[in-house]
């Protein structure tokens, strides 16, 4: 058994003896999720991976993207899934973080297809690469600003959250515009919470830029604004 099952196996292990039977209905229904739960809250899960994490080490690229692969698409409990994207996030594993893993990403994304997967991946994983290499991840993002997929079209609306002074106003500006008459909760939810994050930086931009777009739903709209008042 080589590290990658290893650690995959061990995962399944420690959440199976951590959960709590008690909590996992009312996690799953909260959720929405048609995977079951462990219960396992997220600070204990915290600790399992940091042991886990430190005791199987993944020498390469290849077995982690493979590690990645292995608790996602063979969970049989959404924390598993969880913990796939925590391990994308391991700080010594940070070396490998370019836009060669733009397809990974863009798997978990389309196969999650909920909130707390895709918005941990958009602004924690896609968000850095994206200010990492500008032009090659944003010429990705701005062609999933139109696609299909709403988690995609999500993606591209909140990756920058985190961006400050570094947002790329012209991908900011085409997400929403791109998206502006969406009736779906997850889309107005998000072009607000951009906009809303953004005005920490510049408000007297989101001001303007709600101003002139006056087709913004009224969800868009209060988030935006909710500390501009």
């Amino acid at each position: 058994m080589d590290v990658v099952d290893r650690l995959a196996t061990a995962a399944r292990v420690a959440l199976a003896r951590s959960g709590d039977q008690a909590k996992a209905p009312a996690m799953q229904a909260y959720m929405k999720s048609a995977l079951p739960f462990r219960g396992v809250p997220k600070p204990v899960r915290s600790r399992l991976t940091r042991h886990l994490f430190a005791e199987f080490v993944l020498p390469d690229r290849g077995s982690f993207v493979a590690a990645v692969e292995k608790l996602w698409r063979e969970a049989a409990f959404r924390e598993e899934r969880y913990i796939a994207i925590d391990l994308t996030g391991y700080r010594p594993y940070a070396r490998w973080q370019d836009s060669a893993l733009l397809p990974l990403y863009d798997e978990l994304i389309v196969t999650g297809a909920w909130w707390d997967y895709v918005d941990d991946i958009a602004v924690h994983r896609i968000g850095p690469l994206l200010r990492a290499e500008p032009r090659a991840v944003g010429a990705v993002l701005h062609r999933w600003v139109t696609d299909p997929d709403r988690w995609r079209r999500r993606t591209a609306v909140i990756c920058q959250l985190d961006a400050k002074t570094e947002t790329d106003l012209d991908l900011l500006t085409h997400a929403i515009e791109a998206n502006i008459d969406e009736r779906d909760f997850f889309l107005r939810k998000g072009i607000g919470w951009a906009l809303r994050q953004y005005a920490r930086t510049d408000p007297a931009w989101v001001r303007g830029f709600v101003a002139d777009h006056p087709g913004l739903s009224a969800l868009s709209v209060r988030e935006a604004l909710k500390h501009l008042r």
